[in-house]
Parts: C-alpha cells; structure tokens; sequence
C-alpha cells in the first residue's frame, strides 16, 4: 500500500508540477511576457518628464531583492521594439538593477488609452509634479477633447482642483522653473497667478524666494496690492510678522509678539511658556 501511495503522489506531481506557470491562463491581452530592456522606449506621450533618480535608486535596490512586482505596459513599436505605456520608472530602476529583461503586458491601443494609462498610472501610483499633472489633464482636455468633469472622475479628484491645477500652465515661465523646482509651492503659486500683471507676479515671485515668504505672507502681499496700495515697500509692510509696534509691545512685556494679519484687519499673536508667564504679561497689560 505504502508503494502505491508513492505513486500516487508522484502521479499527482506529473500532471500539476510545482514549476506551473499560471500566467498561461491568463487571456491573451493580459499575458505577461519577458521583454529585453534594450527593445523598450519611452512613450512620447508620457507626461512625466522628471524623475527622482534618489527614488530611481530606492526602486532599483527593492528590484535587485525582490523582483520586478507588477508587470509594465508596453505596446508594439514600427519594428522589434515596444513603447513604455506605464511603468517607464520601474524600466529605469530595471535597467539600473541590472536586468536584461522585464515582465511586460503587451498591449495594442489607441493614442488616447495610451496616454489615460500612463497618466492615470503616474497621477495615482508616483505623482506627478504639478506642472506635469497640468500639461497630462490639459492635453486629455485639448487634444483628445475629454471635458474636465469627465477626467476628473477618471482621476477621483473634483473638477475645481483639475482647473486649478491646469491655471498653473498660465504662470511666467520663471515662476514655473521655480514651481518644478520647488523653490515655491502650489500655494505660493496660485498667490501669483491671482496678480494679473506679469511684472507684479514677478516681482512677488522674487519676494517669496528671497524673503523666504510663507504662502500667507505671498496673499498678503496680494491683499494690500488689490486694496489699492502702490507703493511696493507699503505692500510688503503688510506681510511682516514683526514690525516696530510689535518689538515696542515685546519689550514692555517681555515677550515675542508677532502681528497676524487677516483679510479685514489682523490680531496680535503674544507668545508665553508657561502660566505664570501668561500672569505676568496679563498683569503688566492691566
């Protein structure tokens, strides 16, 4: 019996081997394939320009452990190559690791499905810049004639946040420079883009970068130039934290006081550590 049993298994093992491939299952559009790394090229419609080359390397060591995870999406090229549909970073870190080959998807689309994966595979997986998220939703909107209600549902973002995010294609090109390379933020951004003068947006651009402005301090800025103030150096009184009446007040009571400014008016910020502080700068008040 015990002979039988033995065959039995070795039976079982002949039909299911241990070494099954299940990927054969998979239909044919979905079939994961080796592809060389040499016969891979960027999609031109790939709306990622930059990559982190830190998280290149990051990608590239967790591939040399582990494996390529999840398959890239590649579509035929005019010969025997393939062009990146999603997945042009995983190629990279790939190619950096060492491998000659990696796990692909091949797929036959249209132009436009082409650049909905890549951009729905960038937007929701690595995340574009801000720039590049506004050209990708700009081009949808443009060329492929999609309305932003219908690409912001595709995305599962609110339709207001794609147009602000597409504005951002409206600042100079030096603010956008500074954008891309994060020498602002998108806050900072749209507190330029609210002045509609380009010498103005500049010249807060110039503010913000030098000053260290935080965004506040830019839609101050803003503020004191839409209500009517012309002079620059009175516009940039508004956005001070600190200001001779504050250092007066900080040395009678012995204490930082900043000046916070709202869009009617401001409040006066007085700082204390610890209780009897606060006592103290309550009695020298009253």
């Amino acid at each position: 019996m015990a002979g039988s049993s033995k065959g039995l298994g070795r039976g079982f093992d002949s039909l299911i081997p241990t070494t099954f491939d299940s990927s054969i299952l998979i239909d044919e559009a979905d079939r994961i394939q080796k592809i060389l790394i040499d016969t891979l090229k960027p999609n031109p419609e790939q709306p990622r320009k930059h990559f982190d080359e830190t998280a290149i390397k990051e990608l590239s060591e967790s591939i040399k452990r582990y494996g390529v995870l999840q398959p890239i999406v590649v579509t035929p090229g005019k010969a025997d190559d393939y062009y990146i549909i999603a997945g042009e970073r995983r190629m990279r870190a790939s190619k950096l690791a060492g491998l000659k080959h990696i796990p692909a998807i091949v797929r036959t689309s249209k132009e436009l499905e082409q650049l909905e994966i890549a951009l729905v595979e960038n937007v929701q997986r690595v995340d574009l810049s801000p720039l590049e998220q506004a050209t990708s939703i700009l081009r949808l909107h443009e060329q492929f004639n999609i309305d932003f209600d219908t690409i912001a549902k595709r995305l599962g973002k609110a339709q207001g946040t794609l147009s602000n995010v597409v504005r951002l294609l409206q600042l100079p090109k030096l603010a956008q420079e500074a954008l891309q390379n994060k020498k602002i933020t998108e806050g900072h951004a749209r507190a330029i883009l609210s002045l509609k003068d380009e010498s103005k947006q500049l010249e807060l651009l110039n503010y913000i970068i030098q000053k260290n402005w935080t965004v506040r301090q830019a839609e101050q800025y803003v503020t004191a130039l839409k209500d009517g103030v012309t002079d620059t150096a009175k516009a940039q009184v508004k956005t001070e934290t600190v200001t001779p009446a504050t250092k007066r007040l900080s040395k009678i009571l012995h204490t930082p006081v900043k000046l916070r400014r709202t869009a009617k008016g401001g409040k006066l910020e007085i700082s204390f550590k610890t209780d009897q502080e606060l006592e103290d700068i309550i009695k020298r008040i009253s």
